[in-house]
């Protein structure tokens, strides 16, 4: 078996535990939101600034938490924290601060027993193997978070397949809100 054939075996083995029906109450839940907020750490933040330039590419109003033009968070917006392990403590915090700030507060992670799940208003639990490699996880011989990381950018990306369906988006009208500065 191949490198390629073990990674994309364990990610299958991932993505079929995924009911797409949180995936299409996610791309509703995203609609209904006056902006969208993400947070994540390391890689896996990595894959929620991909999810938020995906969004903006369907013509959200959508920010990464940190950069230094994302502004309050309040009433009516929704907060997305990625964490594989739900402990990450920007995340948690972030997390805190959004609910304070009255926004909705949606988490991802593979632990749903974790500080960041148990603050969110909703869970989705990606059961793959993070660096902890705890027992609901799926194991992989991919160090650290790496079947997290891999799993969640294509569940990402699903949720803005449904997301850009749903508003009739398509391929020509995102590239319309691609960078043009490059």
């Amino acid at each position: 078996m191949t490198v390629l054939q073990t990674i994309m075996d364990e990610m299958r083995g991932v993505l079929e535990r995924i009911d797409e029906r949180e995936l299409v109450e996610w791309a509703h839940a995203l609609l209904s939101a006056k902006r969208i907020f993400v947070v994540g750490e390391g890689r896996s933040g990595l894959m929620a600034k991909a999810f938020a330039m995906r969004l903006m590419h369907l013509g959200a109003t959508v920010y990464v938490v940190g950069e230094t033009i994302t502004p309050a968070v309040g009433e009516g917006d929704l907060l997305v924290g990625v964490s594989g392990s739900g402990e990450t403590e920007a995340v948690v915090s972030t997390t805190e601060k959004s609910l304070r700030a009255g926004a909705m507060a949606y988490a991802i992670t593979a632990n749903v027993d974790s500080p960041l799940a148990q603050r969110a208003s909703a869970t989705l639990v990606v059961p793959a193997a993070t660096k902890y490699r705890r027992e609901r996880e799926a194991s992989s011989m991919q160090p650290l978070g790496s079947l997290f990381d891999q799993s969640l950018h294509v569940i990402l990306d699903a949720i803005c397949l449904l997301y850009g369906s749903i508003l009739h988006e398509d391929n020509e009208s995102a590239f319309q809100r691609h960078s043009n500065l490059e």
